[in-house]
């Protein structure tokens, strides 16, 4: 007889408890779990392999693992094997403060990688074999295919080459989740790679469920809990000015005949100041909306609700609490309304290329001449890591970069001199915003877009002080293209390091 959510008559009998389930993983195994952004993740297995962990540090013998997942998890997963001592190596994006403070205390080895490259790297052997997958489901069909929960990432890649598999089917997963997943098996390994068939964001190239052979699943757990999922604050003052100064240049560039009143595909980060630019797209009377993003968050959820956005591809759900159950209850028309995909598709460069996406993601600091440090502090300490920016930034039709002129109380001002690390460089960088106004850097050499940067993104505080390093560098440095003062680049950071503030 089978189980209502497990109706594979032979995985039925191989359901277990999470310790019995955690035994198939030794130590010094890779394991590829599933998680993107709080969703979709392992919720058992993960505490029982850490329980085991635990004990074994307390005989002193080594436990840890290299953990591949689609991009941040949870405290259960995340946390839990971080606090254990369980992690040796780790990508490709993280925000668990206890898995952050080890890799920046050098305990564990992080790689911080594009999203949209980790499948292939997978695939291109760079990464190792994979010896276990731990994903979780909504449900195991009678043939064995499995139906997604809340997110995608990496799960089709770690099934198709784990040698085990251990699936969690979560009762918690609303079963309406069934069809609105998009599969594509059509990818290949160069030089057999051909074009991938999606000309709009709504197409279904694929199919709605995962396949992996039922003899390689060793263990099939049941869980019934939620998704940890973060509530977002309602937008202050600082990210409305924000939004605002990006909504009027897409007015601007429609004005200008680069943009139609549809716009092109949206992509958003996660955050505040992102649920604050889709508010202003509502309350700016856009409609007919389109998105190729990463992940769905409350901000666009009320978009595709009030049908601004007719069509929203995404690889996962990261929503509040009450949006989940606003989700839930509406589940029908979302399903006609949201693709999920494999990260490989929904971050992938030719793809975003061919759609001409529309790109908005937060960043820690930007330089007066367009270079973005999405990921560090001072330069040496992690924060989250570059997850799929980098994928949009140098492929989209526009690569918008937004944060608040300062931060830390106006200690530290995220227009600088020189950012402290770089992750996206002036060449991939078109437009900066912040709440003093926008700075557009397309057709300017480095000269004109440090004018332009300091005159309309820095703070008030800063803004003299930023141009005086310029003008300094101008008449003194050795190259006049792009004017540097060596001995001060970098000085601002060090001065928040000595005194806790960048003010001079």
């Amino acid at each position: 007889m089978t189980h209502p959510r497990i109706a594979h008559p032979g995985l039925a009998t191989r359901r277990v408890d999470a310790a019995q389930a955690a035994e198939w993983i030794q130590p010094g195994m890779a394991v590829g779990m599933s998680g993107f952004t709080g969703a979709g993740y392992p919720k058992a297995v993960p505490q029982a392999l850490a329980a085991r962990m635990e004990a074994a540090r307390e005989r002193g013998e080594p436990f840890a693992l290299r953990v591949l997942t689609g991009a941040s998890t949870a405290p259960e997963l995340d946390g839990a094997l971080a606090r254990a001592g369980g992690i040796d190596f780790r990508l490709p994006y993280q925000s668990d403060p206890e898995l952050r403070a080890r890799i920046n205390r050098g305990e564990i080895e992080y790689m911080d990688i594009h999203l949209g490259h980790v499948a292939q790297y997978a695939w291109f052997g760079f990464l190792g074999p994979i010896d276990v997958a731990v994903i979780e489901v909504a449900g195991i069909l009678p043939d064995g295919r499995l139906i997604p929960s809340t997110s995608v990432g990496n799960n089709k890649t770690w099934l198709d080459l784990a040698d085990k598999v251990i699936v969690e089917v979560n009762h918690c997963q609303p079963l309406g989740l069934d069809g609105m997943h998009d599969i594509y098996y059509g990818t290949a390994l160069p030089p057999a790679r051909r074009p991938i068939p999606l000309l709009q964001p709504g197409d279904r190239i694929g199919e709605p469920y995962l396949r992996v052979d039922p003899d390689r699943i060793v263990a099939v757990v049941e869980t019934n809990a939620p998704d940890r999922l973060g509530s977002f604050a309602p937008p202050d003052e600082t990210s409305k000015a924000i939004a605002a100064n990006l909504v009027e240049f897409f007015r601007h560039e429609i004005r200008a005949g680069r943009l139609s009143e549809q716009l092109l595909p949206l992509q958003s980060g996660v955050g505040n100041i992102a649920n604050a630019v889709l508010a202003g797209l509502q309350d700016g009377g856009f409609s007919g909306l389109t998105a190729f993003t990463e992940v769905i968050q409350d901000g666009m959820l009320d978009l595709i609700e009030s049908g601004v956005i007719t069509m929203a591809s995404a690889t996962a759900l990261s929503l509040s609490p009450p949006a989940v159950e606003r989700f839930v209850a509406n589940i029908g028309l979302f399903r006609e309304r949201i693709v999920l995909r494999p990260q490989e598709m929904s971050n992938h460069a030719e793809l975003v290329r061919r759609l001409g996406c529309i790109a908005m993601n937060g960043m820690v600091e930007a330089d007066i001449y367009g270079n973005v440090n999405s990921t560090h502090v001072a330069g040496s300490t992690i924060i989250n890591g570059i997850g799929g920016s980098g994928d949009f930034a140098r492929n989209g039709f526009l690569s918008c970069f937004v944060t608040p002129s300062t931060a830390k109380g106006g200690a530290i001002s995220t227009i600088v001199p020189m950012v402290s690390h770089v992750d996206h460089n002036e060449h991939d960088v078109d437009v900066i915003v912040t709440e003093q106004g926008l700075a557009d850097l397309r057709g300017m050499s480095p000269k004109q877009r440090a004018r332009a940067v300091i005159a309309n993104c820095a703070h008030p505080d800063y803004r003299d002080a930023l141009q005086d390093y310029f003008d300094r560098a101008l008449a003194g440095s050795a190259g006049r293209h792009t004017p540097h003062l060596l001995g001060e680049a970098l000085s601002w950071h060090q001065r928040y390091l000595d005194t806790g503030s960048m003010r001079g």
